[in-house]
């Protein structure tokens, strides 16, 4: 009889460890709202069990078992509902305001039906509390190697976008002569990377706010270098054009997401003088690609041709080598964690206080410190809005559960787009859209200005060197050398041959070809107007008709064209000196980003762009006296340095004016705003290159003043927590 109660009794505790068990699996794997389910169930179908264990008669064994068994369970980690709290396997503290509020939530459902604004109200008051406590957390964490890894990281990205800017400037004399481009497609072909990077920076700031900074700077960064390699080697110009305009939409995200990231791992006082070291990447951008483009394009032989029609000269190696720094950030960024403010924003606690003692750690074993234990227990999350979609179920393709999330996604970038302009921003967001409107309106007309202005003087000063013959008679003569730079007028070649030779700037107007041979010909800005040939022949030369301009052909054959059309090699010297005046321009950045970068905590953002602006407003005056090639170099050079300050503090502005959960958006949209007005000042800037300086000057000059005024008019944000 004992041994059969004893059996019975054995039976009872087994089933009642079975229960536990199941109810500790439950809820591990649903929700707190389906575990209330699920103990129900548990409930009933162990209550006998349950009951009979209160008459046994070992009332202090069992006791005893359950308080091993409660033992057991606080190494595990569970609340008062007996329920597995899965962040304390991995050593992660409680969250307990997201724990009390869940609680309160429990049983009535009253929060899921709370007054919208009222609800707003309470996220809002979260973010406050989560700034505040934010900043204590990133104090204790301190300044060390983690911030400075991701420095570099992040550098990279920023250095693909400077290396984006100038890779289509640098290739264009080359490409537009390797794919026999016109006027218009030549001026297509330089604003396209700013309309890409226009449409980019607005996608890839709104995404950034909505599924990451990390994860989103990551695919815009793909996309960047995916196209930027296949844009080396496609032939035509419309395939080249479609491939520039999508490596522009990718390395559009790379600003606005590189400084709202990095600015979210950077304490209060390290915030402002850090983010300008980080403009310093833009520069050393636009240092490699002039570097790169000085060494590649103007050396030739770096080509290679598979028959007449597939040609690889050596301006698509220089573009290869351009998507390097895109590629490397890529293969640094997978090591780098996700942005812990974002995390807390969107209620993910265990993953943001992981990275947090990530920082923490990797900064104390830096300095010395590997004992210092991370003290942060809880970290307040913000209130989460329900965005509940219907996906349709398992019977729903794939592909059109996959429609719902992506515009359920981009409901969510457009409604967090529109909250920019709420009564709260909106009038910040229109002085900011003002500023930087005229700054890049201002400093991209005149940085692209400089350059075609310098073309200018150059094609000036080579025309006043041409040589000019008029009437000439010429008869069985042999070409065999280069002709340059001449201009041959009413003139008469009787039964002459032009063998195997180049011709450079050459222009013959109303004149008569008979019975002459043309041979292996290479030529570039060379033309044949109103011209007669008679019983001509033109064996493997590239004087396509289009060079023919308004002239007759009599009896004349064209044999084995040249496919394709020739780079120009009359410009190489022209080219080194582009190349070098671009190289300086980026390099005189450098003494006003290190004013900039150590004074910006010192003297204020607003007193920084204010200050900038007008003085870089005042260099635009001395722009009437460049006459020449130094001189305008040498301004190049003044305002590119005076002109860094205002854009660095315009950064840092715009990260610290916006909460975080619309910064990557507001930021985005600015940038973007930033690209088209670029693409505006090229385009009036350009069109009075030879014609006036006053126009350009006194356009660049009126945007700045108002640049600068409209910077003194926004709150300055030294010294504040950021949102």
């Amino acid at each position: 009889m004992d041994e059969g109660y004893r059996d019975r009794s054995a039976f009872i505790k087994g089933a009642k460890d079975i229960a536990k068990e199941v109810k500790r699996h439950a809820g591990k794997k649903v929700g707190r709202h389906v575990d209330k389910v699920a103990d129900e169930y548990t409930k009933r179908s162990y209550t006998r069990f349950e009951e009979e264990d209160d008459d046994d008669d070992y009332p202090v064994n069992s006791r005893a078992n359950d308080d091993e068994g409660a033992h057991s369970d606080s190494t595990e980690g569970h609340d008062e509902d007996d329920e597995i709290y899965e962040g304390e396997y991995q050593g992660i503290p409680r969250n307990d305001s997201v724990e009390k509020a869940d609680r309160q939530g429990d049983g009535v459902g009253q929060s899921q039906f709370r007054d919208v604004a009222q609800y707003e109200g309470e996220r809002r008051k979260d973010q406050e509390e989560l700034a505040q406590q934010y900043e204590t957390i990133l104090q204790e964490c301190g300044h060390g190697r983690f911030q400075w890894t991701l420095y570099f990281v992040l550098g990279l990205a920023l250095m693909a976008d400077g290396v984006e800017i100038f890779v289509v400037g640098f290739v264009l004399p080359s490409a537009e002569k390797d794919m026999c481009l016109s006027e218009p497609n030549k001026g297509m072909l330089g604003l396209i990377v700013y309309l890409g990077m226009m449409v980019g920076a607005f996608v890839w700031g709104g995404l950034a706010d909505r599924i990451g900074r990390r994860q989103t700077l990551l695919i815009s960064l793909s996309i960047n270098s995916v196209f930027a390699f296949f844009s080396s080697f496609v032939q035509g110009y419309s395939s080249f054009l479609f491939c520039r305009l999508l490596s522009g939409v990718g390395i559009g995200g790379s600003i606005p997401i590189v400084f709202s990231y990095y600015s979210e791992f950077l304490a209060q006082e390290k915030r402002g003088e850090h983010l300008s070291w980080l403009c310093m990447f833009w520069m050393i951008g636009g240092i490699y690609a002039a570097a790169m483009a000085w060494a590649i394009i103007p050396h030739y032989g770096w080509s290679f041709q598979m028959g007449s029609a597939y040609q690889f000269h050596s301006w698509r190696v220089f573009v290869l080598v351009c998507a390097f720094p895109a590629v490397a950030a890529i293969a640094a960024l997978t090591t780098m964690p996700e942005s812990p403010r974002f995390f807390l924003e969107n209620g993910k606690h265990d993953e943001a206080w992981m990275i947090l003692k990530q920082v923490h750690d990797t900064n104390m074993r830096a300095k010395g410190y590997p004992e210092r234990v991370f003290s942060v227990t809880t970290i307040k999350t913000v209130k989460q809005m329900d965005e509940l979609v219907d996906m349709g179920g398992e019977a729903t393709a794939w592909h059109q559960r996959w429609r719902i999330k992506l515009t359920n996604l981009f409901h969510q970038v457009w409604s967090n787009f529109l909250t920019v302009f709420n009564p709260e921003y909106r009038r910040i967001t229109y002085m900011m859209m003002a500023v930087w409107f005229s700054m890049s309106f201002s400093y991209y007309g005149l940085t692209v200005w400089f350059p075609d202005m310098i073309k200018y003087l150059q094609k000036q000063e080579y025309s006043s060197r041409t040589k000019v013959f008029i009437k000439e008679k010429v008869e069985h003569v042999t070409f065999n050398f280069t002709l340059e730079n001449q201009i041959h007028r009413n003139g008469e070649y009787f039964n002459n041959k032009f063998l195997n030779l180049k011709m450079k700037s050459m222009v013959f107007e109303d004149s008569m070809f008979e019975e002459c041979y043309f041979e292996d010909i290479t030529s570039s800005n060379t033309f044949f107007r109103n011209c007669t040939f008679i019983a001509t022949l033109f064996y493997n030369t590239d004087l396509f008709k289009y060079r023919l301009i308004n002239s007759k052909l009599i009896n004349s054959t064209f044999l084995h064209n040249k496919e394709g059309c020739m780079l120009d090699f009359s410009d190489e010297n022209n080219a080194y000196m582009i190349y070098f005046v671009s190289f300086l321009g980026t390099l005189a950045v450098l003494p006003g980003n290190i004013v900039s970068a150590l004074l910006m905590d010192k003297i204020g953002r607003l007193r920084m762009l204010a200050g900038s602006s007008v003085i870089s407003c005042v260099s635009c005056f001395f722009l009437s006296f460049g006459n020449s090639e130094s001189a305008m170099i040498a301004l190049l050079c003044l305002f590119g340095g005076i002109s860094i300050a205002s854009w660095n503090a315009l950064d840092v502005l715009t990260v610290e004016l916006y909460p975080s959960d619309k910064r990557t958006t507001a930021f985005g949209f600015l940038n973007a705003l930033c690209k088209l007005a670029a693409v505006l000042g090229i385009s009036i800037f350009q069109s009075f290159v030879g014609i006036t300086k006053a126009v350009p000057i006194l356009f660049a000059s009126g945007a700045l003043a108002v640049g600068s005024f409209l910077a003194l008019k926004l709150p300055e944000t030294r010294g504040q927590v950021l949102q």
